[in-house]
């Protein structure tokens, strides 16, 4: 599927991360690519499941205390966006990141819409997926939580309602997601790449102006008389939440 292979030697990988092993399921139907994410995975120092069908899988998910699901799209028993939507409506916050041999712009943002954290195209060099797990299990505990909240900015994850000092404040699903990544990293610069990835999770054309755009959007229905809104702009460096 790669010409490349897992680290062989994880022993320098697992003591960086030893005190911060994670838990991950990984749902995967074909014998090779799962045995090739579990032993590079396991190399980074993390405790790994494996399920090899939709129904399987979705029960694990469900049953255990997983940090990071790794989820096929199409998988025998039950189709791989099938079992995410399940999954979301009972941990909304679980990072879930969905493999696929699809890469049709349209199939990326079907799994996205379908609750997707990040999305990855077969074949992958494993190196590409370990920095993923490792970029959403950097994110705060509180991510992993029903809440999120900084800078006066209240937001639950499973009514999707979002208040600002108590005042409501109504925003589309792809603002909702954008506030919601600000939110899980107040006071840290997150480049445009970086927006993007996480966000709409695949590549725009390098012109494209649309975290612009949904940053100008948060701005005006998060500004309140006397306090703008919160989000500052680094020029040629990114964006930051400022928990002021």
């Amino acid at each position: 599927m790669t010409t490349t292979e897992p680290p062989r030697d994880g022993h320098a990988a697992a003591e960086r991360l030893a005190s911060r092993s994670m838990r991950i399921l990984i749902v995967e139907d074909e014998p090779a690519i799962a045995d090739f994410v579990e032993r590079g995975l396991r190399a980074e120092g993390h405790a790994v499941e494996v399920a090899y069908d939709g129904p399987d899988g979705e029960r694990r998910a469900l049953e255990s205390e997983i940090d990071l699901l790794v989820l096929d799209r199409m998988l025998p028993g039950k189709d791989g966006l099938a079992v995410l939507r399940a999954i979301r409506e009972a941990k909304p916050a679980m990072p879930v990141i969905v493999l696929t041999a699809r890469a049709e712009v349209a199939d990326r943002v079907e799994g996205l819409d379908a609750g997707a954290t990040d999305y990855l195209v077969k074949p992958f060099a494993f190196e590409e997926l370990a920095a993923r797990v490792r970029a959403h299990l950097r994110t705060p505990v509180q991510s992993r939580a029903t809440e999120l909240a900084a800078a006066g900015i209240s937001m639950d994850l499973l009514s999707r309602e979002v208040s600002r000092d108590g005042t409501p404040v109504h925003l589309s699903a792809k603002e909702f997601d954008l506030l919601a990544h600000f939110l899980r990293h107040p006071n840290q610069v997150l480049s445009r790449e970086q927006l993007l990835s996480a966000v709409w999770g695949y590549d725009f054309d390098p012109q494209t102006n649309i975290v612009e755009v949904y940053v100008g959007y948060l701005r005006r229905k998060l500004s309140l008389p006397g306090r703008p809104a919160p989000i500052d702009t680094l020029r040629s460096v990114g964006y930051r939440l400022t928990d002021r």
